[in-house]
């Protein structure tokens, strides 16, 4: 039988109690994540969001049928507990919860999909489809709890920097960058796709005036990549700025990525903790290499790479065993990137673009753009592109567009390195790849 909350208020979270509490009265609300029945005294281990209190519920201190109520408890179902706190330094905490009133608010079905204890360990495909489960241990709610602490640094870092927060559509008419990487949707009487990217809506908002701008928000890519580095929804921090090139742009990056780290290894010491992590905070600014350079180290560890040629993921790889840490990738090669990236003046065939990269992974690309009309549009048709398709974005360049440069940083990528994760669905509370649209 489950009980109403009633007049019941919690009063304390787990992490709050401390010795200095001995014989205070509390009100506790979470799950059961333990129980051990000894006959004379039982002990229950409640877990909320934060930690886990021992409740210890002896047959010489309450009553039988208190004791009685206790014993019937089952594994995940929701409680309340009232009762008096008492130092136990064997306990979790250093405190104990003497029980003088209990109700159980929600009992849990039996048995569970997993344990949330993790003494069974559960594949991630099982993990992922109860999700709700997997997000109860500690270990697995602490990345999201970093994530958070990221995401809002980078906003008020931003905010600090004089940037504005905008929201761009995700319902869009054609491929916003010229890819065939899209998601179809029927649009009332004809088709539309699911964003790729704000960039073009980034751009264009730098011929209002607003000259700093930034958006976090879900990006959607139609690949049908299957790595434990992919996803086809994730989450964009991007920014643009206007009379800015690629050094403003990337000086900008490098220091909200060592900003966000140190803020995450402030706050979130315990979940960090939680996770096995001792976090570096990385020295600024990072390492700068040429494409050229990378193609000589990576050449130099034995694996093939070829001028003009996109990292592959063995050059990857090879790229991060010689490089430890945050660094960039500059001067690429402007025909493997997008014609809104700014080519080199004196040399066409390199771009004012750029990569940060963690290891052997790449969490962020950016450019200085084009921001001349005439130039944008033989850019367009050089990437075998129809400018027509474009005339609402390249308007915007007709009416005074500044020079501008900006980034897009995948946010659960980044949650990768500072959590130490090897699975981008490990970062996300419900992954969506190839495979996975439920739950």
């Amino acid at each position: 039988m489950t009980d109403s909350l009633g007049d019941w208020k919690r009063t304390h979270y787990s992490q709050e109690l401390d010795e200095d509490m001995d014989t205070e009265s509390v009100t506790l609300m979470g799950w059961v994540h333990e129980i051990r029945d000894l006959g004379g005294i039982i002990f229950v281990l409640l877990r909320d969001r934060n930690g886990i209190t021992q409740i210890t519920a002896p047959s010489k201190k309450i009553t039988p049928e208190l004791l009685e109520q206790i014993r019937k408890f089952k594994k995940e179902s929701v409680i309340a507990v009232k009762g008096t706190v008492q130092g136990s330094p064997k306990a979790p905490g250093g405190v104990e919860i003497i029980p003088t009133e209990v109700k159980v608010l929600n009992e849990s079905k039996q048995p569970l999909p997993l344990d949330p204890t993790e003494k069974v360990r559960a594949e991630i495909d099982t993990r992922l489809d109860s999700r709700y489960l997997d997000l109860r241990k500690h270990s697995i709610s602490a990345i999201f709890k970093i994530k958070s602490a990221m995401l809002h640094s980078v906003r008020i870092y931003l905010e600090e920097k004089g940037f504005m927060e905008v929201n761009t559509p995700k319902l869009v008419g054609s491929a916003t960058e010229g890819g065939t990487e899209l998601f179809p949707i029927t649009y009332f009487e004809r088709e539309a796709f699911l964003g790729q990217s704000p960039q073009l809506y980034k751009q264009m908002m730098m011929a209002t005036g607003l000259d700093k701008v930034f958006e976090i928000a879900p990006i959607f890519r139609a690949e049908e990549h299957d790595t434990m580095r992919h996803l086809n929804e994730v989450i964009s921090i991007d920014a643009e700025m206007a009379f800015a090139d690629q050094e403003d742009a990337m000086n900008l990056l490098e220091k909200l990525v060592h900003n966000a780290i140190k803020e995450v290894k402030e706050n979130c010491q315990a979940e960090l903790e939680d996770l096995g992590v001792e976090l570096e905070v990385p020295e600024l600014p990072f390492p700068r290499l040429e494409y050229d350079e990378v193609i000589d180290i990576v050449n130099s560890r034995g694996v093939s790479l070829s001028h003009g040629e996109d990292l592959s993921r063995a050059a990857e790889k090879a790229l991060g065993e010689a490089m430890d840490g945050y660094y960039f990738i500059t001067n690429w090669p402007s025909e493997i990137k997008p014609f809104y990236v700014m080519p080199h003046e004196d040399a066409p065939e390199k771009s004012y673009a750029f990569d940060l990269m963690y290891r052997d992974l790449e969490i962020s690309s950016g450019a200085t753009r084009v921001h001349q009309h005439d130039l944008l549009v033989e850019q367009i048709k050089s990437k075998g592109l129809n400018p027509d398709s474009f005339q609402r974005y390249l308007a915007a360049f007709e009416y005074g567009m500044p020079p501008h440069a900006g980034w897009g940083l995948g946010a659960e990528r980044f949650t990768m390195c500072i959590t130490g994760m090897k699975n981008i669905r490990e970062t996300v509370l419900f992954p969506r790849d190839r495979r996975r649209l439920t739950p």
